[in-house]
């Protein structure tokens, strides 16, 4: 069933490539001492520790990062890639781990902000050859945006509007 979804989007895309194009975008307005996230119809939180002044109430944007990751290990793995190459998964986890100082995020000498030693663990349930599998994390690897947003770091155009009192 996948597969032929699969193979119907790449089908209609070849012929229509405009159709294949998105620009996906996510809001977050300040809700309490928390970020309310929404895309679509999807919404989640976003907060931070109470030592960095937050209230602690959802996952730091640290953590969010880290899931995009680890989730798109997860999902783009089984969901698309594995049908699309004929690999069978029966189960994915994935962890997604980085080091970090908060020192940095307060402007403590000495003390970066940057997110060190990304890490991501891949354990796959197959009954597939180690190297069918090496094969299915390479593709993933030159696909999924999320980890090429990571490894290939893109510019990031940041403006600021400043809401004027009526």
């Amino acid at each position: 069933m996948k597969h032929d979804v699969i193979e119907h989007s790449f089908q209609l895309w070849s012929a229509e490539s405009e159709k294949a194009k998105g620009r996906p975008s996510v809001v977050a307005t300040l809700q309490g001492s928390a970020a309310s996230i929404v895309a679509g119809s999807f919404s989640w939180q976003a907060d931070l520790p109470h030592a960095l002044g937050g209230g602690n109430s959802a996952p730091s944007p640290t953590a969010l990062l880290l899931s995009a990751l680890a989730g798109c290990a997860v999902v783009f793995l089984r969901d698309t890639l594995a049908p699309q190459l004929g690999v069978i998964v029966r189960s994915i986890r994935a962890t997604a781990s980085c080091e970090s100082d908060a020192r940095g995020l307060l402007g403590m000498n000495g003390a970066l902000p940057d997110l060190e030693r990304l890490a991501l663990s891949i354990e796959i349930d197959s009954p597939e050859p180690k190297e069918k599998l090496d094969g299915l994390l390479a593709v993933w690897k030159q696909r999924c945006p999320v980890y090429l947003a990571l490894v290939k770091a893109r510019p990031v155009e940041v403006s600021l509007g400043v809401l004027q009192p009526v």
